[in-house]
């Protein structure tokens, strides 16, 4: 069975708390990527995906606000020595498509539903293809 840290990505995009709501979208899109780990010095404070982003602009708390006003706090972590399929448990029953990683207790990288998909499906080619 694979760990997370086999299929983990280790090319974080990183913030911190006071940054601006704009800027990290914009950081997200060019990176095409759906998560950001917001960090408070090197620890993990939180975590801020496109449903933080989507839930702001749907409630009007876009406006003025931070980072660290919108994300989620102390989010779950997993270990890159844990298996894929108890990632996979963890994000079925958490409700989240990205968890950080960590390595003896420190940020090590980030792993979505699609990297556990691509590992399952061992990047089969696509019907219609």
């Amino acid at each position: 069975m694979a760990t997370v840290g086999e299929i983990m990505s280790r090319d974080l995009l990183t913030v911190e708390p006071g940054a601006a709501i704009a800027d990290v979208v914009r950081q997200m899109h060019e990176r095409e990527v759906g998560a950001v780990l917001v960090l408070t010095g090197k620890q993990l404070a939180g975590i801020f995906t496109e449903r933080d982003v989507l839930h702001a602009a749907a409630t009007g708390k876009l406006e003025g606000a931070t980072v660290g006003d919108l994300m989620s706090r102390h989010p779950e972590t997993v270990d890159v020595s844990d298996s894929t399929s108890h990632a996979a448990a963890m994000m079925i029953h958490g409700g989240f498509r990205h968890l950080p990683v960590e390595e003896g207790g420190r940020l090590a990288g980030i792993v979505s539903i699609r990297d556990l998909m691509r590992h399952v499906l061992d990047d089969e080619i696509p019907r219609g293809a």
